[in-house]
């Protein structure tokens, strides 16, 4: 498992403890950076109890902290600033099996914008956009297999010499929008294998079934 995907399922683990889970939506809901104090008496809890849920919830990047004093003074005898906590800014997304939505919304927005700009059909461009990402993905994998795993493909040897995709990380919008997605994954996959060097296989498009992707792995002639 990807050290992202660690992170992320951690977050969730933390968010899941009662306590933590009531002084996590409290914080979100407030509009300015709250106090321990603040958390405390909106939740019914100790301060100590509150400082620590809040502080394990930073540790866990739920949220993020900043100090301030309250009083509005400042100078000698304007007391030590407060510790405020507030929400992170990033999102925590965890699905089993892994989906990949956002990368399919990142290349169907940059195909859209970069067809408005030339005038190029949008598939085509698309499909160009989807192998550049690839090429990108594949690159800093370092290798085909590497790529996969870490996409949430969950690949798995067919015993000759290739890989079947046994999940597909755009499903629900590959069920809508069969043709358009799969044909967008076939070219960020060539362009994966093609990022990482890949020679001694190739990347084919294959009816999907079963809940495989439409994408399979096959050794090179």
């Amino acid at each position: 498992m990807d050290e992202s995907r660690t992170d992320q399922l951690s977050a969730v683990a933390a968010i899941s403890d009662p306590l933590r889970r009531a002084l996590f939506e409290f914080v979100s809901r407030s509009a300015d950076a709250v106090s321990r104090e603040d958390a405390a008496r909106a939740t019914g809890m100790a301060r100590s109890t509150a400082a620590f849920h809040l502080d394990r919830l930073v540790d866990e990047g739920v949220l993020a902290t900043e100090f301030k004093r309250l009083s509005g003074k400042s100078g000698p005898g304007a007391g030590r600033p407060s510790k405020l906590y507030r929400r992170a800014g990033g999102d925590i997304t965890v699905s089993f099996p892994v989906r990949r939505y956002d990368l399919a919304g990142d290349m169907l927005a940059a195909a859209v914008a970069e067809s408005d700009r030339t005038g190029e059909p949008v598939r085509a461009v698309l499909a160009t956009i989807s192998a550049a990402t690839g090429r990108e993905i594949g690159a800093s994998a370092g290798s085909l297999d590497a790529a996969l795993e870490s996409c949430g493909y969950e690949p798995r040897d067919d015993g000759a010499g290739g890989i079947v995709l046994a999940n597909c990380p755009f499903h629900k919008l590959a069920t809508n929008h069969t043709d358009v997605i799969c044909h967008a994954n076939v070219a960020l996959l060539q362009g994966v294998a093609e990022g990482a060097s890949e020679t001694e296989r190739t990347v084919e498009f294959v009816e999907p079934a079963n809940g495989c992707c439409c994408v399979r792995v096959t050794a090179a002639s």
